[in-house]
């Protein structure tokens, strides 16, 4: 376990104290520190559970239950691989394979680099481009592996621009 430094500590304190006290204070409290750090430093789970009066296991428990919460710190870049039926029927498990290989990682996992952590998500709207993919907040329809590859490439050479 990490130790959070003061500005961190900070942070969460603020959203905690600004929104404790609304109904089911929890999973906006969750969202807000996610917001700000990117993650939900285990050292943030004391604080809650003081601030909500509720166990240490309430808070972890709704922490890992819910996909979209991390624990640990994201890659620089995050990439999201459409899993919908458009991007399956055009070759996206294939693709998701891929990916998978090529970066080492599998779906909520960080490259060993910390370079790029590995999302998936059901629909990106895009499915007249399929396969699709989200990179950051950058959607790019019709990935190939070999695009892929130049997209890894990009990313680990922080070369990467919006288009």
């Amino acid at each position: 376990m990490t130790t959070l430094n003061e500005q961190a500590r900070n942070q969460i304190a603020k959203v905690i104290t600004d929104l404790q006290h609304k109904p089911g204070a929890l999973l906006p409290i969750l969202h807000g520190i996610q917001d700000r750090l990117g993650y939900i430093p285990p050292e943030s789970v004391p604080m809650i559970a003081e601030a909500l009066n509720q166990s240490r296991a309430d808070i972890h428990g709704v922490i890992s239950f819910y996909h979209q919460f991390r624990s640990t710190a994201p890659g620089q870049h995050t990439v999201e691989i459409c899993r919908a039926e458009a991007c399956q029927s055009m070759g996206a498990r294939q693709f998701e394979t891929h990916v998978k290989h090529t970066l080492g990682v599998d779906y909520h996992g960080t490259t060993t680099d910390r370079s790029i952590t590995l999302e998936s998500v059901y629909c990106l709207g895009n499915c007249a481009c399929a396969p699709s993919v989200r990179v950051n907040d950058q959607i790019i329809g019709r990935v190939t592996p070999e695009k892929f590859d130049g997209l890894v490439d990009e990313l680990r050479s922080q070369k990467l621009e919006v288009q």
